[in-house]
């Protein structure tokens, strides 16, 4: 566990597999969005909070999966991530589109 990192260090900015937490301030709302947003990657984060409005949050999110208030793990839901963080989806209807090949043919 890391304390006030600054969000342009490495710790802040790199994907670490394992496990690590690192706790960055913020002084509002926008920054917090504007933090999470400032990686180059976006697989999934959480959201806390009035249900309203964490979905609010979430919404502002370029991330490919938003759990509020610690929202279950749902299979069928599409999985996958933004910019670096993954191109394509698993799972669900979206997963499985991954394995077709679409024609189409005009006349």
């Amino acid at each position: 566990m890391f304390a006030d990192v600054d969000p342009r260090s490495a710790i802040a900015q790199e994907e670490i597999f394992g496990p690590v937490l690192t706790i960055i301030p913020y002084a509002d709302e926008e920054e917090a969005i504007a933090i999470a947003n400032g990686t180059v990657y976006g697989l999934t984060s959480g959201v806390f909070g009035e249900p309203e409005h964490a979905l609010a949050v979430a919404a502002r999110l370029r991330v490919g999966q938003v759990d509020v208030n610690g929202g279950q793990w749902n299979p069928l839901a599409p999985f996958g991530g933004y910019k670096q963080s993954g191109n394509g989806r698993e799972f669900g209807r979206f997963g499985l589109e991954e394995f077709l090949e679409t024609k189409s043919i005009q006349r």
